[in-house]
């Protein structure tokens, strides 16, 4: 019967799949850059990146709540619409001769049966 073994990675598999990280951290290793502390030189750029950042938030918080203001007054102006074309709607119908004799039968004046007459004056009467 076989005897049981371990497999032996070889080194060279160890450092391929080590490389992509190793290389990166070769690369852009920051640890030389902040052995003394951090270097004055770059205190600048990051206050003007971070004013920037603290610009872009605030400005996408202000647009996002004209957005929320500019959907609530146009459902306001929707509303409003709707209301005066109701209104409009029932001061049509009651402007109209029948609902008008219908109103004033109720404090009793009745509706003229005769046609008006039209009055004629001369030039040189009045």
């Amino acid at each position: 019967m076989p005897k049981n073994t371990y497999k032996v990675k070889s080194k060279k598999l160890k450092q391929e799949s080590e490389s992509v990280f190793s290389f990166i951290e070769n690369k852009f290793s920051l640890n030389n850059l902040f052995r003394n502390g951090l270097p004055l030189k770059y205190i600048p750029y990051i206050l003007f990146i971070t004013a920037i950042g603290v610009f872009y938030i605030g400005n996408n918080h202000y647009t996002e709540k004209t957005i929320r203001k500019i959907h609530k007054v146009e459902q306001q102006v929707e509303d409003l619409k709707a209301h005066y074309r109701t209104l409009q709607a029932d001061y049509m119908h009651a402007r109209l001769q029948s609902e008008v004799a219908k109103k004033v039968n109720k404090i009793g004046l009745k509706e003229s049966s005769t046609p008006p007459k039209k009055i004629v004056i001369k030039k040189g009467e009045y």
